[in-house]
């Protein structure tokens, strides 16, 4: 197997190991592929952090979904050449792993959410952290309550998709978040176009 397309597959949440008893690989952990979130017009498509060797196949992904722009949550880096020469957006709102968005960072959010969407009810914003599991399905989760949800709507809608995603602490975190309405503006002009 390619080493380019083992590190894309672990880029998507597969770890591998090798069977002592048959020298071959295995999957080891449930695999977090790409998972859309779509609600309300609002299309989110959470991921794992992409690689380097695996970037063709990462952006391949983003094509099928429609992808416009990629929202980095972590610090570890990766080549956005590639991203970026196919029309894809890449925009950094790292924070803290484990934790809740700084204030900040959702100000930054809901404007990339309303610059992205504007005008373009077909895109899908890909958000992803390390592993998928913590600081995108929080933004994600955010987005859902400002679009109506309660949290725990939002977070049910992710989990059926990505199981595991939220921890306790950005849990408590979405449970004491009250809602601004930083959506409804634009809400209300897709409703209207549609």
């Amino acid at each position: 197997m390619d080493s380019g397309y083992c590190q894309w597959l672990f880029g998507f949440g597969r770890l591998f190991s090798k069977n002592p008893a048959t020298n071959s690989k295995m999957s080891t952990m449930t695999s977090y592929a790409p998972a859309e979130i779509s609600y309300k017009g609002f299309r989110f498509l959470i991921t794992m952090k992409p690689t380097n060797a695996g970037m063709l196949e990462y952006i391949q992904e983003l094509k099928k979904h429609r992808v416009t722009a990629v929202v980095k949550l972590c610090e570890e880096g990766y080549d956005t050449k590639m991203l970026n020469d196919n029309g894809i957006v890449v925009l950094d709102l790292s924070f803290p792993d484990g934790k809740a968005p700084p204030d900040f960072i959702m100000d930054e959010w809901f404007k990339v959410l309303k610059n992205q969407f504007e005008g373009n009810a077909d895109a899908c914003i890909a958000v992803h952290c390390v592993s998928g599991l913590g600081r995108a399905p929080v933004l994600v989760a955010l987005a859902l309550i400002e679009l109506g949800l309660k949290y725990e709507e939002a977070v049910e809608l992710i989990r059926e998709k990505r199981r595991g995603a939220i921890n306790t602490k950005q849990l408590e975190f979405l449970e004491k978040y009250k809602r601004r309405h930083r959506l409804d503006d634009h809400h209300k002009k897709s409703c209207i176009l549609q």
